[in-house]
């Protein structure tokens, strides 16, 4: 390559890795003298890079923005990163998925052959949470909603029920925060009519135009957007913890259990006993999440989680159609284990009971 192309390419990589740069310092980056830096920037700007200068003690030069996207550089690094993150796009639920793929597309083809080969053996199955594919959102409608939260200013949306009723909700919020989690988007703002903080669902919304006067940011319940929104998917109100939490013993090994413990604290007590610690948004949900191991177990507290065992226990019977006492207690019959309660608690498993949805925000 040229010498003075090699120095283009090392001139550009330096402007965009940080904002200014005094022109006596590109000089010695590039062991070359002030005027030839000089050149340098006048041939870039040929190019199409706008370049700027900027006077002062130190002036020099920064990459600005300009109307057009102009050829970009990125070390070996930088290219693999931008191909990874392009291939798994499809789980961001941002409706961007053929346009991610045409600039996977654009990216591969002018890369060396080396990066080349190391993106084609990189080959990712998107696969949901759930069985029903999250719901997509208009890249549109986040952009909007993302303006929004940038200018400060006040937005007013239609917002789809979740049960599928055909009537939507009018909504004047001021937007705080556009976040994601598990493949969807959510909006956190404050409610003007509620006079309260909601989170929104990005995919049942709206946006109605055009948007209203700028407001000043309101302090969000403990400062952190993603604690806030992982406290009402919790059901916590800004404690940080589950509002409900229950302690029993299970008759498996830790080992056995802790894959599938998530948040929860597991403690070995012998080889087939465990202490199990863990929270949910309800006493039946957390009874019918511990159900799901299927063994022994012993309830330790607090009375609420042995009252949610022996309901649910009832529940199941109704449902099989058939109902055996164990200790004072209806369980099914053949299908399910039974351990004496601990003091203050009932102990049961059902095998057939499917843990009870959590609730969404929005």
């Amino acid at each position: 390559m040229p010498k003075t192309s090699a120095r283009l390419l090392s001139l550009l990589s330096l402007l965009q890795a940080r904002r200014d740069w005094p022109g006596a310092l590109l000089a010695e980056r590039l062991d070359v003298s002030p005027r030839t830096v000089r050149r340098d920037v006048d041939r870039l700007r040929e190019l199409g890079y706008p370049v700027v200068a900027f006077k002062g003690p130190d002036g020099g030069y920064r990459l600005d923005a300009g109307a057009e996207l102009p050829p970009l550089l990125f070390d070996d690094d930088q290219a693999v990163a931008l191909a990874v993150a392009l291939r798994i796009a499809t789980t961001a639920g941002a409706g961007i998925e053929e346009s991610a793929a045409r600039a996977l597309t654009t990216v591969r083809q002018v890369m060396p052959a080396r990066l080349r080969h190391r993106i084609d053996t990189l080959r990712v199955t998107a696969v949901e949470r759930s069985p029903e594919p999250a719901a997509r959102v208009d890249a549109g409608v986040l952009m909007t909603l993302a303006a929004a939260v940038h200018a400060r200013e006040e937005l007013r949306f239609d917002h789809a029920a979740g049960d599928g009723a055909a009537t939507a909700v009018r909504r004047r919020t001021q937007p705080h925060h556009l976040v994601t989690r598990g493949g969807r988007w959510y909006l956190v703002a404050w409610d003007l009519d509620r006079e309260d903080w909601r989170t929104f669902r990005a995919d049942r919304i709206t946006p109605r135009t055009p948007t209203g006067p700028r407001f000043t940011p309101r302090e969000l319940p403990g400062g952190d957007v993603a604690a806030f929104v992982n406290d009402r998917f919790r059901g916590a109100a800004g404690s940080g913890d589950w509002p409900c939490r229950g302690e029993v013993v299970l008759a498996l090994p830790a080992s056995a259990v802790a894959p599938w413990a998530h948040d929860a604290l597991v403690e070995e007590l012998g080889p087939d006993r465990c202490r199990l610690v863990m929270g949910s948004w309800s006493w039946a949900a957390l009874a019918a999440t511990i159900a799901r191991f299927d063994c022994g177990i012993e309830v330790v507290g607090p009375p609420d989680l042995g009252e949610a065992f022996g309901e649910l226990a009832r529940r199941c019977a109704a449902a099989a159609g058939g109902v055996a006492a164990v200790g004072g207690v209806p369980v099914l019959t053949g299908d399910v284990d039974a351990t004496p309660s601990a003091p203050g608690g009932v102990a049961a498993v059902g095998r057939g009971c499917r843990r009870a949805p959590g609730r969404e925000p929005g």
